[in-house]
């Protein structure tokens, strides 16, 4: 007698995880189908007259200020209009939203600027409604477009520029998510002017009292400090009686932290953490520089704050009426005599050195301007210059230049402002860096020389043409190469920042590497016109990330550059 058994059906762990993995992926979108409804549905109860007007449709993208809404509208006449709900978070400031609108009805509607249809406000709730455009994502064409539609990309972006700079309007935030572009239609828009600021002379009205906020606020957290270039000293003010009665010998006053804790309270654009005393911090070379030791370090050459010799604000405000020694510090660019407000034995001596001091650390920051998203803010964002103009919005469009020309992005990823000047100096050069810096009222210290890239040279080899043979390379190598074209003095961790890992052939579009960039894949991009790149293209793109913004190009200089020669304003 035969017994047949059927044999045990063969476990598959990847068949089952692709059934785990399909299940887990229908969660996921259920969930935030359902949170979508959710936030429609407490849209539609926050602005109840909506519903008459608006049927929302989707939520088609959210900020740290705003949500945006598809929507459609059904016209007396003619089919149903879709139209883009933006809905301000309502914590924001009233003069805020409405120097927005007013820069929407003002500047908008032509030249490649957003417009406004409607506004709808309910209490604190406050929507604006603006026609929709459809569009691309910058990540998802990057690597597919031409190069003549590159030099569309950027006529039509400096033309939105350019208007709305004519109106002394800053847009702060220049970037590709905020430059919607349809690629069949060939539309562009630029959209929100929710960080937007005005020019001393802006024809948009509301800006100038946001502009008279943020200066009033500046003054009352710095009232007590005189601000100098990238020196900071304590003013003169007055001290009070029983203040200037005590004895100024160091050992009646009590530090109320320890030499190897104290805690800085930045600005409010600032974070909070623990940082260490007279640390001594390399520019280069660092992964991480909000992260610092709270060991401190003793150079032979370099003496270090003791605990001892260090003092609070207080006592150092009573030691001013006490003695002043003559130092030297930077205004405008431009070196004079002034008086410091340490005594000989407490002077800063972390000046033109790689380190902090205490002293220095207890001092206050800086306030200025520095909105927009990282990767896009100019030099002088970073080093918190307080006089800024148009001239940043330019920067940024430099930016979305160069990754259009290396087919990379985000170009620039930092995680602070220190380590994206780190990264603008392994392209700009440091010396070129810190000169610029000097024109604009602010010493920079660079550990390292680091020579400025050839633009050209850099955009073909992240690009992966071979400067030779006028083809697309599949070893795609970033500027840290051991290529003869790239300096060997260049710092090799600081380019890292850039470099992307090597493309292998798998099929995608794009390929990540470990820092969160995408590069291109050699078998989906559009060769269309990339062998011959004009000159004209660097030199444009030399004269946007200009690190001077007294010298960098305008919009309207942009637009009449022999680049876009032949292309009708």
């Amino acid at each position: 007698m035969e017994i047949q058994v059927d044999e045990p059906m063969a476990f598959s762990p990847r068949r089952d995880r692709l059934q785990v993995d399909g299940s887990l992926k229908s969660y996921e979108q259920n969930f935030k189908l359902s949170g979508v409804k959710k936030d429609i549905e407490k849209l539609y109860e926050a602005v109840p007259q909506l519903r008459n007007v608006f049927r929302i449709k989707d939520k088609i993208g959210e900020g740290t200020f705003s949500s945006v809404y598809l929507a459609t509208a059904q016209l007396q006449v003619g089919p149903e209009e879709k139209i883009a709900l933006k809905h301000l978070i309502p914590t924001s400031h009233p003069i805020r939203i409405a120097a927005e609108l007013q820069c929407l009805t003002v500047a908008g509607g032509q030249d490649n600027v957003m417009g406004v249809k409607y506004c709808f406000r309910k209490n604190d709730h406050v929507v604006i409604a603006m026609p929709y455009l459809e569009h691309e994502s910058f990540l998802d064409i990057l690597n597919s477009l031409s190069f003549q539609e590159v030099r569309e990309y950027m006529f039509n972006l400096f033309k939105a520029l350019k208007r709305i700079h004519q109106f002394g309007i800053v847009h702060r935030d220049v970037k590709p998510s905020n430059f919607l572009y349809n690629r069949r239609l060939k539309k562009y828009a630029l959209v929100d002017f929710g960080l937007a600021q005005g020019t001393h002379d802006t024809k948009i009205e509301l800006l100038r009292f946001v502009q008279s906020e943020a200066q009033q606020e500046s003054r009352s957290e710095n009232k007590v400090h005189v601000i100098s270039g990238n020196k900071m000293s304590l003013s003169g003010s007055a001290v009070p009686r029983e203040l200037e009665q005590q004895p100024t010998t160091k050992t009646s006053v009590k530090r109320p932290y320890t030499h190897a804790q104290i805690q800085i309270k930045q600005g409010k654009d600032g974070k909070d953490g623990s940082v260490g005393l007279s640390v001594q911090r390399s520019v280069f070379g660092e992964r991480n520089f909000n992260i610092h030791s709270s060991i401190s370090h003793e150079s032979p050459t370099v003496k270090l704050m003791k605990q001892s010799k260090a003092v609070d604000v207080i006592y150092r405000k009573l030691a001013t009426k006490k003695k002043a020694v003559s130092a030297k510090v930077m205004n405008s660019g431009v070196m004079k005599k002034t008086t410091s407000s340490c005594p000989v034995s407490l002077t800063c001596d972390c000046y033109a050195t790689d380190k902090v001091c205490s002293i220095c650390l207890s001092r206050r920051q800086q306030v200025a301007p520095r909105a927009g998203t990282p990767g896009f803010r100019a030099p002088e964002v970073l080093t918190k210059c307080p006089n800024q103009t148009t001239a940043i919005d330019m920067w940024s469009a430099g930016v979305i230049f160069i990754s259009l020309l290396s087919g990379r992005y985000p170009f620039y990823k930092a995680s602070d402002d220190l380590t994206a000047l780190a990264q603008i100096m392994t392209i700009r050069g440091s010396r070129e860096t810190i000169q610029a810096a000097k024109t604009f009222g602010k010493s920079i210290l660079c550990s390292k020389e680091v020579p400025a890239q050839d633009l050209r040279k850099l955009c073909e080899k992240l690009r992966g043409i071979d400067a030779n043979t006028p083809k697309l390379t599949s070893d795609i190598q970033g500027p840290a190469s051991h290529d003869p074209t790239f300096s060997e003095k260049t710092d090799h961790k600081a380019a890292r920042l850039l470099q992307t890992s090597h493309a292998q052939h798998s099929g995608h579009l794009y390929k990540g590497n470990r820092n969160g960039c995408w590069g291109l894949d050699a078998h989906t991009t559009n060769l269309e016109g990339w062998d011959m790149v004009p000159d004209e293209a660097y030199d444009l793109l030399d004269r946007l990330l200009d690190l001077n913004p007294a010298s960098r190009i305008t919009a309207e200089e942009a637009l009449l550059h022999p680049f876009f020669k032949n292309m009708n304003l």
